[in-house]
């Protein structure tokens, strides 16, 4: 099964286009890797992917459900991280996921295990207003894969931690499909199974391999 179907997908804020004519297909398991600039559509599209924001032409359809009209379908099978923790400040690391744990019908083992993984454990009972930036963003990655969705969404999943920490990140967000935003060229190109580059809204290249001389070009 396809896990992402898009065509000649667009979105606009007011009068700015922000996302126009991107056509793309992601079979499940795989990595779509998404590159451009500042305000070239990156989170447009990813948010789009989680049901946050309706396309306003095109067709849509992830999980083979067509958005937005079965997106109440989709949600509940997507793991969203992206530039908001999308945390509760004055609840607990342990609060906050036991929170989302009930809302999937998770067992708090669950919980207990991520916050193990990521080295929580010991401030899994402070609140999260209390954490530093990377401790936050290892919350975040937690509330994102706790339900083990089928469809994880990534935008820059490791901002933020050091060293370590992206190391105990990364196998809770390795493997299963994803979409995945990132500045990191070589990185990024060494997750993808597709690249897609991003400028100014519009497709510069969708590709099963891409040159990263062309990736950084989108920076320049």
């Amino acid at each position: 099964m396809r896990a992402i179907e898009l065509a000649d997908v667009g979105r606009a804020y007011g009068e700015r286009v922000a996302l126009t004519g991107v056509t793309l297909a992601v079979e499940e398991g795989e990595t779509l890797a998404v590159f451009g600039s500042n305000g070239a559509g990156k989170t447009t599209l990813l948010r789009i992917l989680a049901t946050l924001l309706r396309p306003h032409r095109g067709v849509a359809r992830v999980l083979g459900r067509e958005l937005p009209k079965e997106g109440w379908a989709v949600r509940g099978q997507v793991g969203f991280l992206g530039h908001e923790p999308l945390l509760y400040r004055d609840l607990t690391a342990r609060e906050n996921l036991r929170f989302h744990a009930r809302l999937h019908g998770v067992p708090f083992e669950r919980v207990e295990l991520l916050l193990d993984a990521v080295g929580l454990h010991l401030r899994a009972d402070d609140p999260v207003h209390t954490f530093s930036r990377g401790m936050v963003q290892r919350t975040a990655v937690c509330r994102a894969v706790l339900h083990s969705p089928a469809l994880l969404l990534l935008d820059e999943p490791f901002a933020g931690l050091d060293p370590g920490a992206a190391a105990a990140v990364a196998p809770l967000l390795s493997g299963g499909t994803r979409v995945l935003i990132s500045h990191d060229v070589d990185a990024g190109l060494a997750e993808a199974d597709v690249v897609l580059g991003l400028r100014a809204g519009r497709v510069a290249f969708c590709e099963r391999s891409a040159d990263a001389a062309d990736v950084r070009a989108l920076y320049a």
